[in-house]
């Protein structure tokens, strides 16, 4: 059965109005949800792990008594680890060495240099002491969330890392506990919800108090991620995933159709666009998604997202594609042409560029190495993949040998004085020789 798809051309007089309702997306939790999570971090604020129990015990159908009940050991996430089957063992290890070899060329380290008067400036870089990681659980379980924000923290420095991940009715993911084994996760807490990231923000007895959470999580969790923000730090408030596949109309349309489906499964508001200068290629691949929607396991979600939020452009160019490129500034962007690496200098805006006939944004979710954690929403503008530096922070290094604080606190002492601020000037003049 055939789906209907929006679909309209850059040539339209209304292209710029088209485009704004296509991509207008409003991540807002109502009143209820705010009092929710204002509630529940107040309560874990004030009582701590006896609120983090009974919030688990509530919404995750779970029955412990204590704190014990609700950590998992370095041996059970070993055991993870070792008891996978083989093919599933390979697979985690094989991306997770891929992922760190990758962010380990992120690393960045402390530099200084002295100017000619014996005055040393420079950065001293410094991993965070502590970071929480959360990651969904329940259906939605996904190791490679795992890896993709642990990895980063383990390669910068961290020196403890704390998961959290809900298990609703007790029930262990076997493939998400080998994944935190891989990755070195320090300790793992079965606790989920704006409770497990408000018990991370200000600590309990037992869960210790984080400097940064990321990971994702729904709208309670990410609603309690903006509550916290301030008191902790946060990689982002993140929307429903997103691709943007430009293509010149000479790649199989069955492998853009399933591209723009490996988005459209996440949920009903994840969005799917096709950009393509070739009007006949548009139909090819809409002939594509009716033939082989039938085949998914999804196909429900898969169509709501498709009707509700994907879109067809017809380009009437490639200096257009480049602009609705940088007017979406996409979280996933699949460049399917001949020659994607010129196209690169032009495109100021995207999370990541999957470049090539051949390269699906599904091996980017895995294994490929670059972070899977990035900005959607049209954020690219202002923002970039979660990585190493996202760890690390940087505190600016200056010493002044006497020349330098003299021929300095002159300067200084001007611009004091013209700002009005006396003190400052009289402490960089008390420096100045004779």
């Amino acid at each position: 059965m055939s789906i209907e798809i929006r679909r309209f051309s850059s040539a339209q007089n209304d292209f710029a109005e088209q485009m704004n309702n296509l991509l207008a997306w409003e991540a807002v939790s109502d009143a209820g949800v705010q009092k929710t999570v204002t509630d529940i971090i107040d309560a874990i604020r004030t009582r701590g792990d006896d609120a983090l129990i009974e919030y688990t015990n509530q919404f995750d159908r779970m029955a412990v008594a204590s704190m014990a009940q609700l950590e998992l050991t370095q041996q059970q996430l070993q055991q993870a680890l070792d008891t996978l089957p083989p093919a599933q063992r390979d697979a985690l290890l094989a991306a997770a060495e891929r992922v760190r070899a990758y962010h380990e060329k992120q690393k960045q380290d402390s530099w200084s240099y002295t100017e000619a008067d014996g005055t040393l400036l420079g950065q001293k870089v410094t991993p965070m002491d502590r970071v929480g990681i959360y990651v969904p659980g329940g259906k939605a379980a996904y190791p490679s969330s795992v890896l993709m924000n642990a990895i980063p923290a383990h390669v910068a420095g961290v020196p403890e890392i704390i998961m959290v991940v809900p298990t609703p009715g007790g029930e262990l993911n076997q493939l998400v506990l080998a994944a935190a084994a891989a990755a070195g996760v320090s300790r793992v807490f079965t606790v989920g919800g704006a409770q497990a990231v408000a018990a991370l923000a200000y600590g309990t007895a037992t869960v210790p108090q984080v400097d940064k959470i990321v990971g994702p999580g729904n709208i309670y969790v990410a609603t309690a991620k903006r509550a916290v923000f301030g008191q902790v730090g946060i990689d982002m408030i993140a929307g429903p995933s997103e691709i943007l596949v430009v293509c010149d109309g000479k790649t199989d349309p069955d492998w853009i159709a399933m591209d723009l489906f490996s988005q459209a499964e996440h949920d009903e508001d994840a969005q799917s666009i096709l950009v393509s200068t070739d009007a006949a290629f548009l139909d090819a691949v809409k002939a594509s998604v009716d033939k082989l929607l039938p085949t998914m396991e999804r196909q429900e979600i898969i169509r709501t997202s498709l009707i509700n939020r994907g879109a067809f452009i017809h380009a009437q160019s490639d200096a257009d594609a480049i602009a609705i490129i940088n007017r979406i500034a996409p979280e996933h962007l699949e460049l399917s042409v001949e020659n994607p690496q010129a196209w690169l200098p032009q495109i100021r805006h995207a999370g990541a560029i999957f470049m090539g006939r051949y390269t699906a944004e599904a091996l980017g979710d895995y294994c490929a190495g670059p972070n899977h954690v990035l900005p959607t929403s049209g954020t690219a503008r202002f923002s970039s993949p979660l990585g190493v530096y996202d760890f690390q922070k940087r505190s600016s290094l200056i010493m002044c040998s006497a020349d330098g604080a003299s021929e300095m606190g002159k300067i200084a002492s001007v611009l004091a004085r013209g700002e009005f601020l006396t003190a400052h000037a009289r402490s960089a003049e008390y420096r100045i020789k004779d």
